[in-house]
């Protein structure tokens, strides 16, 4: 996913997204130009930029975040991170009123595989169990499914639906990490003048890096 999202006074005014996956360090750019166009064609000042922060594609993160520092450096803007796993609860929060009151959240990221990453969260978006990396079998989120209705959603979730197997899952499907979800995030955020260092900040990669080898097409190998 790739998006770019403006909002004023606690409304989205302005968003584009990408799905297909290609080329988003050039799309992005584009993006970013035509959101900056929007705000000033409509004299609206920018006050702060939001990114999120992770888990996610290692490479995705780093254009991500390169952008919006780019940006903060260049019009003296301060930088907001939201969590990308966080972020994906809000239309859930915002759309389904019939999820229990009791129930939790558990945003998955595809990781390939039976991997994912993913967080537990309840309707007051507080952590019930920290992001980790699961490789997902029937056990891996039974203790909670045992005691109440837990709510699976985000790329990573439908591939798992058959393995947790348990009559308090619940797939919901359609849930995108999208930059016009993260506005209650950030301006809470800015509220409680909650702001990263544009120098240091790095995002929330989760797992290193691992570089693989080329292959050596000549030698075969």
């Amino acid at each position: 996913m790739c998006s770019v999202a403006v909002s004023e006074d606690g409304k989205v005014i302005f968003d584009k997204a990408d799905r297909t996956g290609n080329n988003h360090a050039e799309a992005l750019g584009s993006f970013v130009d035509e959101a900056m166009s929007f705000a000033d064609s409509h004299a609206i000042p920018l006050d702060a930029v939001a990114v999120s922060s992770g888990p996610g594609s290692y490479t995705g993160l780093r254009i991500g975040v390169s952008m919006a520092k780019g940006v903060c450096y260049a019009l003296g803007l301060p930088l907001l991170s939201v969590p990308t796993l966080e972020l994906m609860c809000v239309p859930i929060l915002l759309r389904n009123e019939e999820i229990e009151d009791d129930a939790l959240l558990c945003p998955m990221i595809d990781a390939r595989r039976m991997e994912v990453y993913a967080a537990l969260y309840d309707r007051a978006l507080k952590p019930v169990r920290g992001i980790q990396a699961d490789v997902v079998d029937g056990d891996t989120y039974r203790q909670w499914l045992d005691q109440r209705p837990v709510y699976f959603f985000g790329n990573g979730a439908a591939k798992c639906m058959d393995t947790i197997a348990h009559p308090n899952a619940h797939l919901i499907e359609g849930i995108e990490p999208l930059a016009k979800w993260m506005m209650p995030l950030a301006e809470k955020k800015m509220l409680n003048d909650i702001y990263e260092d544009v120098a240091y900040f790095v995002p929330y990669y989760l797992k290193d890096f691992v570089a693989k080898t080329p292959k050596d097409l000549l030698r075969g190998n």
